[in-house]
């Protein structure tokens, strides 16, 4: 019985280091690829270990450093204050809704569930947004259009406080005497941390990687996100690349490492976060881990 058990444990160890290198080994090769001399590229494709390195990607990139660096800024704001802001309205419609004696809830639900199969456009959310809301090339635009509230997560909460959090424990709180306001800040929230800190990596993971936003509502280049300002480096590249193919434009152009580049783009709009990932993973995990078991 002991050799069996350790034998699945070395199966199981050995296919969680496979599963673990095959999400690895990705992100190596696109690290390896963006600083791989772009003939060197054309010639023998990608590989791990560059045959020729070349930082010209990055020195292209980075040539507009402060662009860069007040990008970066933008994208770490809005992220902070759109996924605080997401999570504690998506709480406050989500808790009314798991309530039972809340007059007229289905029908609530029913709007939200609405809005997760038909919306009205971009035209019209364009319209909306900007001649009657007033928020283009403010940071309103990058945190509220599609991103502040989704009813998904609304539903997904609701349905978290409906089935985890006993009803005799809200119950006794109201025999206690608490009201909403205590029952839902000192007995629903300490037991709802784990769909909270769930919710709160894919919603901060949404708006980090957000550049549609900035596409449709931003033209002041100062308010810029990450992504969106690589994107359109990126298209920069792509158009100098194509017009010295058509021979409208220097061979420095004709020179640029377009293929390095799109790697070195994703590198930078990646890399922050592969870096600060490891010291929120132990609170995703447990978090994931405590829902589990009380699920």
């Amino acid at each position: 019985m002991i050799e069996t058990k350790n034998g699945f444990r070395v199966i199981a160890h050995v296919v969680m280091i496979l599963l673990a290198l095959f999400c690895l080994l990705p992100f190596v090769l696109l690290i390896a690829s963006s600083i791989t001399d772009e003939s060197a590229l054309i010639r023998n494709g990608y590989s791990f270990l560059p045959a020729a390195f070349d930082f010209s990607a990055y020195r292209f990139l980075l040539m507009d450093s402060n662009s860069i660096v007040r990008a970066y800024e933008i994208t770490v704001l809005i992220t902070a204050i759109g996924t605080a802001a997401n999570i504690g309205l998506t709480t406050l419609m989500a808790y009314p809704l798991s309530r039972k004696e809340l007059p007229g809830r289905n029908v609530v639900a029913f709007f939200i569930f609405f809005t997760l199969l038909f919306s009205g456009g971009l035209v019209p959310s364009y319209i909306m947004w900007t001649q009657y809301f007033h928020i283009k090339n403010t940071l309103s635009a990058l945190v509220v259009p599609g991103l502040l509230l989704n009813g998904f997560n609304v539903i997904l909460m609701r349905t978290y406080f409906t089935t985890t959090i006993p009803s005799e424990v809200v119950e006794a709180a109201k025999i206690d005497g608490g009201s909403e306001y205590n029952i839902l800040m000192k007995v629903v929230l300490p037991l709802s941390l784990p769909i909270m800190a769930t919710l709160g990596v894919l919603v901060g993971l949404s708006y980090w990687n957000d550049w549609l936003n900035g596409l449709y509502y931003v033209t002041d280049d100062r308010l810029f996100s990450i992504q969106f300002l690589l994107n359109k480096m990126l298209l920069d590249v792509q158009f100098l690349t194509s017009s010295a193919s058509a021979g409208l434009s220097s061979d420095l152009s004709a020179r640029l490492p377009s293929t390095a580049i799109k790697m070195a783009v994703a590198v930078l709009g990646v890399l922050p976060i592969m870096a600060i990932y490891p010291f929120f993973q132990k609170f995703f995990v447990k978090g994931v881990t405590v829902g589990a078991v009380k699920g």
